[in-house]
């Protein structure tokens, strides 16, 4: 149960995946995200929230738990007007997930927004 060492990686793998958001809590299993898997690093480069509703705002909570001991929120009840998108993390400040940390994201309103994430799976596998 170790995050892998920087210095011994012989994989990164690029992934981007995309989420409609739910109302659940967010320690609710629906506002699961990404979840870093055994022996892996997760580094997350962007997060980018999109409200995709044409007439109403939403508010946005994106939250990091730290093996299910901790919860850290990168953005708390952000209101997020119809049709904009708001950067939760970009390149500048990318962070990065251990084995069993978990990302985690809700929307106060269902169907209202989408969340996309581009982040690397490093393994030194």
């Amino acid at each position: 149960m170790t995050a892998p060492n920087l210095v011994n990686v012989t994989s990164i793998t690029g992934k981007i995946d995309g989420h409609a958001l739910t109302t659940d809590a967010i320690d609710n299993a629906n506002s699961s995200v990404i979840t870093a898997a055994a022996d892996k690093l997760v580094k997350i480069n962007s997060i980018i929230v999109a409200n995709v509703d044409g007439t109403d705002s939403v508010d946005i909570d994106v939250a990091v738990n730290l093996s299910g001991d901790a919860r850290f929120y990168l953005a708390k009840t952000v209101a997020l007007p119809a049709d904009s998108t708001l950067v939760v993390i970009g390149k500048d400040s990318p962070i990065y997930l251990e084995e069993g940390d978990e990302l985690e994201a809700r929307a106060s309103a269902a169907s209202d927004a989408e969340l996309v994430v581009s982040y690397e799976i490093l393994d030194d596998a």
